[in-house]
């Protein structure tokens, strides 16, 4: 069975048929107003959704992102580098 599955894997590989998988940085907060948490992907126009759960954010973010890419790979806005933490007296 195992050598089946990877005969498929194989064949998709070679054939240009295996989903390409993307990866972006998504900030979540916490609305104070709603308690919902909001998430976002920094620089991609309209990619932002929010939900009960993080969980629940996060299926609604990837539909969300999945939709978006239907028209094409984004022009990101902006490159997400990192956070810091500042310090103040």
């Amino acid at each position: 069975m195992i050598d089946g599955i990877m005969d498929k894997a194989v064949e998709q590989l070679r054939l240009g048929d295996w989903p390409l998988m993307r990866k972006y940085t998504a900030i979540i907060e916490r609305c104070p107003d709603t308690s919902l948490y909001v998430g976002f992907v920094p620089g991609f126009p309209g990619a932002h959704s929010q939900g009960k759960t993080t969980d629940e954010l996060m299926r609604n973010l990837r539909e969300v992102v999945e939709m978006l890419l239907e028209d094409g790979e984004p022009q990101l806005e902006s490159e997400f580098i990192g956070i810091q933490n500042v310090e103040v007296a």
